[in-house]
């Protein structure tokens, strides 16, 4: 699983991880806490059981998300 390059330690490394499964944290979020990368963080999640949420989770996120991609400027 992680290894001590986790800032934090095991201790936040496990509230991390309960954080993200009730879906308080995104993967992105988790991962700075940890000062990780995504592609770490998202393997500690696989390696622990989590199931890791990618994209928009419902229609109106994924209109919200286009809607956003638009304005940018």
């Amino acid at each position: 699983m992680a290894d001590a390059r986790t800032r934090g330690g095991r201790d936040e490394l496990a509230t991390v991880i309960g954080l993200y499964a009730l879906g308080e944290l995104t993967l992105g979020e988790a991962a700075d806490r940890l000062d990780i990368s995504r592609y770490k963080m998202r393997d500690i999640l696989r390696e622990s059981g989590v199931q890791v949420r990618l994209g928009p989770e419902s229609a109106e996120d994924a209109r919200d998300d286009a809607s956003n991609a638009l304005d940018f400027e």
